[in-house]
């Protein structure tokens, strides 16, 4: 029998309980430990640390450190002395590091899942999707997106899968995220699907009382692009939109649009 070299935890699937998210723009010690360690797990020595740490930095390797033990001081000098958002760009550079001589990809799938459950488990609000970095919500947020990508695109709706996924390239950017930018891209992606169901090339809010919702989820959507038109494309001074309100406004877009083609689909089969 193949031993499975995986550890008891993950053999078992016993984790810790998905903190709340309190970490988007820093990264605390035990987050630079964390991913440090989860190198070294996969593979990636201390030699090879240092050089992509540093890449990533832009820094010179010490060339009076050559022992393991004085590179690894090195490593978690460095790390400690990054600013945030370069944390997060060795992350991205670490999974390329622990793909080399990896042919079935399999170190990088551990190296993901591994690093995920931890930014879970540490309250992280990013996780690592094919080696690079999204801004990870609810879990409605995660469902209701990636279920959104899916249906945009067996519906032959590719137009507004694209803007979905550019509204969470927004909300995901570093060092700041691009609130309003998101905003704006959600909504695209709705007014696509409704002029799609629709046949029309009129405005969302010309299409909303057309659509097939009930009552009065149709008033709630008047309100949203009311909302969005406001914080997206006309933001009032002093008022900047918070990374919640984008995620709620990602969410719902999403979920209505889903709804919407679903709905579609399902009245040409009958």
């Amino acid at each position: 029998m193949t031993r499975d070299s995986s550890p008891f935890s993950e053999r078992f699937g016993f984790h810790a309980p998905a903190a709340e998210i309190s970490v988007r723009e820093s990264a605390p010690d035990e987050v630079r430990d964390a991913v440090v360690m989860l190198g070294y797990r996969n593979g990636v020595g201390p030699g090879r640390m240092r050089d992509a740490l540093c890449e990533v930095l832009l820094k010179r390797p010490d060339p009076g450190n050559w022992s393991a033990g004085n590179i690894e001081n090195e490593v978690h000098q460095l790390a400690d002395g990054a600013p945030w958002y370069k944390i997060y760009d060795f992350v991205e550079r670490l999974y390329v590091e622990v793909g080399k001589a990896d042919f079935t990809g399999d170190r990088q799938r551990q190296f993901e899942a591994s690093l995920n459950q931890s930014f879970k488990e540490l309250g992280v609000g990013w996780q690592l999707e094919a080696g690079q970095l999204m801004a990870r919500g609810s879990e409605a947020f995660t469902l209701t997106t990636q279920d959104a990508v899916a249906v945009m695109r067996e519906s032959a709706a590719p137009t507004a899968a694209n803007e979905i996924h550019e509204a969470l390239s927004d909300i995901s950017r570093r060092p700041h995220a691009d609130i309003t930018g998101a905003i704006q891209h959600a909504m695209a992606a709705l007014e696509c699907v409704a002029r799609e169901v629709d046949g029309s090339s009129d405005t969302l809010g010309q299409i909303i009382n057309r659509l097939t919702l009930p009552r009065p989820l149709d008033q709630a959507l008047h309100k949203l692009w009311g909302f969005a038109s406001e914080q997206g494309r006309h933001i009032q001074e002093g008022r900047e939109p918070k990374f919640e309100e984008a995620e709620l406004v990602v969410t719902i877009a999403s979920a209505v649009s889903v709804y919407l083609l679903r709905h579609r689909k399902n009245g040409l089969q009958e």
